[in-house]
């Protein structure tokens, strides 16, 4: 069976391979310094830094896996061929909420860059997928286990030059 992939924006690649360079030579180093110093302080059977370090150590170890993975498995979509009229993975885009009349600001990415409290939505969420492929002025009815919403796209915004 082949793996999913992990659509990606360019800027969430990049924070991915940041996020997995500074593990391996940042952390790992400064994990297994804690680890020497511990050692040094000689009985490990009741060394509580002992055991946090390796816990540290284990937690980077399993993160780094789990990037690795991420990376191993990536799709980037690529600026230039997103079309700016639709909305797509990468696209920022402004809605009104019809039922409340609020604005509401989201980007469209990937499952594994999704993060609601930075205003970046999933393709595969309710929202994003109902809007993908919409044009600014449509009308998109979005069904959530929350119940039915009706959101006006008033812009999209295409990724800058990622």
């Amino acid at each position: 069976m082949e793996e999913k992939k992990n659509i990606l924006t360019y800027e969430g690649l990049k924070m991915y391979e940041d996020e997995l360079h500074d593990l391996k030579v940042v952390r790992r180093r400064e994990v297994a310094e804690k680890i020497k110093e511990a050692r040094e302080q000689g009985d490990l059977s009741e060394n509580a830094e002992y055991d946090a370090a390796k816990d540290e150590q284990r937690n980077i170890e399993a993160r780094i896996e789990e990037l690795e993975a991420i990376l191993k498995n990536a799709e980037v979509i690529l600026t230039d061929e997103v079309d700016a009229d639709k909305v797509n993975i990468g696209c920022k885009v402004k809605l009104l909420d019809i039922e409340f009349s609020e604005e509401l600001e989201y980007r469209i990415v990937g499952t594994t860059e999704a993060n609601s409290l930075q205003g970046k939505i999933s393709n595969e969420s309710p929202v994003g997928s109902a809007l993908i492929g919409h044009k600014t002025g449509d009308a998109v009815e979005v069904e959530t286990p929350a119940g039915s919403f009706t959101y006006k796209i008033l812009s999209i915004e295409r990724p800058n030059g990622d």
